[in-house]
């Protein structure tokens, strides 16, 4: 290889990737670990333990006030709020900082993190949350159009002023942070919401038009020529079914189809977040990532958020914002495996910032920890359940598992990225059974749930596994399983030589039970129990 292009490709896994060195003043930071990519908080390694705010709790301080303690009461360690550029910036080049100033102290009174999201341009593809001052002068800041001419609510990412004013509140914003933050709430910036166009593919205005037409710019094909065997699959065949050409207009290069405007718009939209990034990242140098809606089966671009931050657009996010670090994608479907695998790339960590939260949301986070060294994982609207008359946080599944990935973060941190780490998930109404192999053993997970009960959320089972020493392992997980070991290897039989179970009482970790006899099947079984609960498991061969 080059040299050159050994650079370019270090450069590329450096700002996208997260292999940053360590911040200076004690910032987060992303730092490579085998095959992880953990998120660095204090100089260790942090499990973001999160739950997103509705989208306008965090707009009021004062409704904010009671729902503080019921987060910590929940086991979060995080919580992720809007931050929207119309209250930011109400007047032009008038900025009100008091809400956010509000929030960090909030924060920090109930030793909580944030992970701020910049509500700018777009939320949900729409820009519903830009200021007045935007919303009126839609010839100063143009909008999408649609092939009929009409306009849309939402600003065009192909526009100038459009990207310049967004990155200049931002801008803002993360100076503040800088002159605010001395203690490091704030460990990450999420950089505008679910972009993307609905309901057509792209926009049709005259600049995206004399756009579309154009060629390809250069930096994009110089990245697809140099990530000619990596390239997203999707994006690959696209262009290689239209001839791998080298240079061309977007229809010349990836073909006559709907996917074309996606991959177009996806440059378009990735280019303008790098200039909002680049800028924030100048005054106060924090991990920063943007997230996606994901696809619903067969839709089509424009039916999705065409253009936005989907796999099968990641290289041209990663060609078109350098600056980035990394993408997440906002999983409500019932595949969460298969979307969250997606986006575990080579410097590409997982973070769920939006997701189910209740039973199976605390299976889903036991996975993404252990299955896919997932820096964080947040349910959204975490707050909602608390205002219900007799709500009890403390006791809901989500909180049990956040107590026991709380316990078992230093050694999750330890070992992420590396063959002592491990997460099954068992997902969908006809799956009852899967098998995993993991420190020397299969191990066989049937669920053992109520009859009737398999279509219900509560059908799924999430388990995390780590390899102590030989032999030794400890097991955490949600959902109603039996765990079962053999050999991965030769013709002999395993035998559970003992289970000990440790349990949260009053807010102490301790040793309860040694399980053996009926509780673990005469040393066949392991039955996964809810909960705070880690079960130390000891095998042996015979």
């Amino acid at each position: 290889m080059k040299t050159l292009k050994c650079i370019f490709c270090l450069y590329l896994a450096a700002i996208f990737g997260g292999f940053a060195q360590p911040a200076a003043n004690g910032l987060p930071y992303l730092k490579k670990q085998g095959t992880a990519t953990q998120l660095i908080v204090d100089g260790k390694p942090f499990l973001i333990l999160g739950g997103e705010l509705a989208n306008s709790s965090a707009s009021s301080l004062s409704y904010m006030d009671p729902i503080w303690p019921r987060l910590k009461a929940q086991n979060l360690n995080t919580v992720l709020a809007p931050i929207s550029w119309e209250l930011l910036e109400p007047k032009e080049g008038a900025y009100d900082f008091a809400l956010v100033d509000g929030l960090i102290s909030a924060a920090r009174r109930n030793n909580l993190k944030l992970v701020l999201l910049w509500f700018g341009s777009w939320k949900n593809t729409y820009s519903s949350y830009i200021p007045e001052w935007v919303k009126r002068d839609s010839e100063r800041f143009p909008r999408v159009l649609l092939k009929n001419g009409r306009p849309t609510e939402r600003l065009t990412p192909l526009s100038a002023s459009n990207s310049k004013a967004d990155a200049k509140a931002f801008a803002a914003l993360m100076k503040r942070l800088r002159a605010v933050d001395s203690e490091h709430t704030v460990l990450m910036i999420q950089v505008e919401n679910e972009i993307g166009v609905i309901p057509e593919a792209r926009d049709y205005s005259p600049e995206a038009q004399a756009a579309f037409g154009s060629p390809v710019p250069e930096q994009l094909m110089d990245y697809i020529r140099k990530h000619d065997e990596t390239l997203e699959p999707e994006l690959r065949e696209a262009w290689v079914a239209a001839g791998k050409k080298t240079s061309g207009t977007w229809q010349e290069v990836f073909g006559a189809t709907p996917l074309t405007d996606d991959f177009f718009m996806a440059w378009h939209y990735a280019t303008y977040l790098d200039a909002i990034v680049a800028g924030g990242k100048a005054g106060y140098n924090l991990p920063m990532f943007t997230n996606a809606a994901l696809i619903r089966p067969n839709y089509l671009p424009g039916q999705y958020n065409s253009g936005g931050p989907l796999p099968h657009s990641a290289d041209i996010y990663r060609a078109g914002a350098p600056s980035l670090n990394f993408i997440s994608p906002d999983i409500y479907f019932s595949n969460f495996a298969y979307w969250a695998g997606r986006y575990r790339k080579e410097g590409n960590p997982v973070f769920v910032p939006e997701t189910y939260g209740g039973a199976e949301g605390a299976a889903n986070a036991f996975f993404s920890f252990g299955g896919l060294d997932a820096i964080g994982f947040s349910p959204f609207g975490i707050d909602r359940p608390l205002l219900q008359e007799g709500a009890q946080p403390a006791r809901s599944p989500l909180a049990a598992a956040y107590a026991t990935l709380e316990h078992l973060a230093p050694k999750i941190g330890q070992y992420q990225g590396s063959e002592r780490l491990a997460g099954f998930v068992m997902e969908g109404s006809e799956q009852r059974s899967g098998r995993i192999s993991f420190g020397g053993y299969d191990i066989t997970v049937n669920w053992a749930g109520v009859p009737g009960a398999q279509d219900s959320p509560n059908r799924r089972v999430g388990v995390l596994f780590i390899r102590e020493g030989t032999d030794e392992l400890l097991i955490a997980g949600n959902g109603s399983a039996t765990l079962s070991f053999s050999p991965d290897s030769g013709k002999q039989t395993a035998g559970i030589a003992s289970i000990d179970e440790e349990v949260l009482v009053d807010g102490k970790w301790i040793w309860q039970r040694r399980l053996n006899g009926d509780e673990n099947g005469q040393g066949q079984v392991l039955r996964l129990s809810s909960g705070a609960v880690v079960y130390k498991v000891r095998l042996y061969r015979y």
